[in-house]
């Protein structure tokens, strides 16, 4: 069984829903959500770009192309996904980061994003 790490998002409040168009997160329940399991820390929720989504590709895992046998729709610019946060770092210090909806970031994130980063690439709060 995996226990789930609170639900807290960066800002330190509840952690928002990130997607469920497509369904998004380590636990594919739309949030970024985590736990001990989750190897790849998929706790940033960040809104795909062309670029970004280029860039992941060129670095190995592409995320834009459907995989039927995994449930995966393939993304689009405009898709709220839960990223790496080591890929989202790479990013940023690529200069190619996508925004990022701190609102629904697991505060986990913070083990490897600095909060300065993350608040850098923030979507305007709602």
């Amino acid at each position: 069984m995996m226990e789930r790490d609170d639900d807290i998002n960066v800002l330190g409040g509840p952690l928002a829903t990130c997607s469920t168009e497509p369904m998004t997160g380590f636990f594919r329940d739309g949030s970024c959500a985590t736990c001990a399991a989750d190897r790849g820390s998929h706790t940033v929720c960040a809104v795909m770009t062309a670029e970004f989504l280029a860039f992941s590709k060129y670095v190995g895992n592409d995320l834009s192309t459907p995989m039927p046998q995994f449930r995966f729709p393939g993304l689009k610019p405009g898709d709220a996904w839960c990223l790496c946060a080591g890929r989202f770092l790479q990013a940023h210090e690529e200069g190619c980061a996508p925004r990022v909806n701190l609102a629904a970031t697991h505060a986990r994130a913070l083990d490897i994003v600095p909060l300065e980063v993350l608040e850098a690439h923030a979507l305007p709060q709602t």
